[in-house]
């Protein structure tokens, strides 16, 4: 086990929140970090789009818009990581906010993993997301698979 923070991956769901809960309550006072992890330049790979070639009229999309749209969405990360943060510390952890911007080129789970290795992160906390009768969602059963060090999935009946 590392001696890093607590990674907690958090994206402002039910299952993220019960996920920073149980972690306080299982995993007592100690310092954590609550990653949100963003898509950046969703905007601008809109204006990319072959709207042609799907039957829709090009919607036009400036630059400046874009640009506007893509920092609105960065201040919406940064707004979730704090809150996230502000919940771990009411609840005893030790936590501070993070905002990761996503490669499309690297799944979430990746960097998640990547920061826990950085951080020689003690543990790494997630929801289960799951779609289905899986018991766990896609990010959730990768970071399992591939974290460095424990992984703990908060799961509830129902959640």
């Amino acid at each position: 086990m590392g001696r890093g923070p607590l990674i907690i991956a958090f994206d402002g769901t039910p299952a993220a929140e019960h996920a920073i809960r149980d972690a306080a309550a299982l995993l007592g006072r100690r310092p954590a970090v609550v990653v949100v992890v963003w898509k950046a330049g969703l905007a601008f790979e809109l204006m990319e789009l072959p709207t042609a070639t799907i039957g829709l009229p090009a919607a036009p999309l400036d630059v400046r818009t874009a640009l506007e749209v893509d920092e609105r969405a960065y201040a919406s990360a940064r707004d979730l990581a704090r809150q996230g943060a502000e919940l771990a510390r009411e609840l005893g952890l030790e936590a501070d906010p993070l905002v990761v911007a996503e490669d499309p080129d690297i799944p979430i789970a990746e960097t998640i993993v990547s920061l826990a290795r950085e951080r020689d992160a003690q543990a790494v906390v997630v929801g289960p997301h799951r779609h289905g009768p899986a018991l766990l969602g896609g990010v959730s059963r990768d970071v399992v698979r591939h974290a460095p060090c424990p992984v703990v999935v908060a799961a509830r009946n129902g959640a």
